[in-house]
């Protein structure tokens, strides 16, 4: 079984949303051990004793939170579907990087599609999140 629907069918999490079932739009995007993985393609018994994060935790988590509230002032979604995968890629990004340049912010989520579009201003919410939290 994947993990995606063992989040979102056993455990009721569904923040974390089915989108191509390939790994490729990262729509199911949850951390393992704080490293972004698609959730859709990792099956539960690869698991193990690593930790998962999903988009339920981020209001609760000091990154995850400046990444949300940077996105609602940002006005960053549009039809939403893909958000908390993005929300998801952009805080393991400012784990490991304080200060990411537009290249960073681009490798990070090129993997994350939005249909609607919303690059730039997912970038400058990326960018706003990490001014707020240095």
């Amino acid at each position: 079984m994947p993990l995606l629907w063992y989040l979102r069918d056993e455990i009721s999490f569904t923040g974390t949303k089915f989108g191509c079932g390939m790994a490729l739009c990262g729509a199911c995007t949850v951390h393992l051990n704080g490293d972004p993985v698609r959730s859709c393609q990792m099956p539960v018994g690869d698991v193990g004793d690593r930790q998962i994060t999903t988009i339920e935790a981020m209001s609760s988590d000091r990154i995850g939170k400046a990444v949300q509230d940077a996105w609602i002032a940002e006005q960053v979604p549009q039809c939403g579907y893909c958000q908390s995968g993005q929300i998801m890629s952009a805080t393991a990004l400012l784990r490991v990087k304080a200060a990411p340049s537009d290249e960073d912010i681009d490798a990070a989520l090129s993997g994350n599609i939005c249909r609607c579009a919303t690059y730039r201003r997912i970038r400058t919410a990326v960018h706003k999140a990490a001014q707020e939290l240095r």
